[in-house]
Parts: C-alpha cells; structure tokens; sequence
C-alpha cells in the first residue's frame, strides 16, 4: 500500500489556510507532519486530522476543544472518542440554538427600528 504524503504548500491550499495558520496548528500539537530537513510532508492521518479540525472549527469548537478531543482518540480509541463527540456536539448544538434565538430578536429589533425610522423619514418628506 502506497502511503500518500502532502507537502506543506499543497496541504495549504487542499485546506484553504495560510502557511502560518498550518505551522500553528504544528505547534500546539494539533498536526505532527513528517520532516525531511526543512520540508514537512502530510500523511493520511494528518490529512483526516485536518479535515476533522476545519470540521471542529466550522462548527464553533475552540482549538483546545479539538485538541483535547483527538487526543482522546489516540489515547482510548475510536469509541471513546465517539462518546466524547457526542457530548461536546449536544453542547454545541445548544449553544448554537441559544444563539440562533438571540439573533433571531437582535433582528427583529433591528428591523422594527429600521421601520420606525423609515416610517419617520416619509413623514418628515410629507410635511416639507
């Protein structure tokens, strides 16, 4: 079996984010890419774990959160972790609904104001 390896630059672009971003994520042990002298290489596994950290983060998780749940996999397997996800998704999804509620009347709010201004404005040109 033929194992694939990404370079730094491809892993980039295949990601979407800058070359900073993805030395980052190196750093705080989110990525551990091969090294040939000042080359890093991508294998399957850190393609996967990248693809679960855009995932992560796209749906609001912080990067200690994701940390802390791949970390989980590589310490007590793939149900752990699945339990874990499970856990950390249902808090997620309240606060997003929390939010989502919050949004909702900040809109309102602002679409009632932006009535009661318009409404103002026509009623000021009508008496000019």
């Amino acid at each position: 079996m033929v194992e694939i390896r990404i370079s730094f630059k491809d892993m980039c672009e295949r990601f979407g984010v800058t070359p900073r971003t993805l030395r980052y994520y190196e750093y705080i042990e989110l990525l551990s890419p091969e090294r040939e002298g000042r080359s890093r290489f991508y294998s399957a596994r850190e393609v996967a774990r990248m693809t679960l950290i855009m995932r992560g983060r796209r749906f609001g998780f912080s990067l200690e959160e994701i940390r802390q749940w791949l970390e989980i996999y590589d310490q007590q397997g793939t149900r752990a972790q699945m339990e874990a996800w499970v856990v950390m998704a249902d808090s997620q999804l309240s606060d997003l609904r929390k939010r989502q509620e919050e949004l909702a009347q900040t809109i309102a709010e602002l679409e009632g104001l932006r009535a009661d201004t318009s409404r103002s404005l026509e009623e000021s040109d009508s008496k000019d």
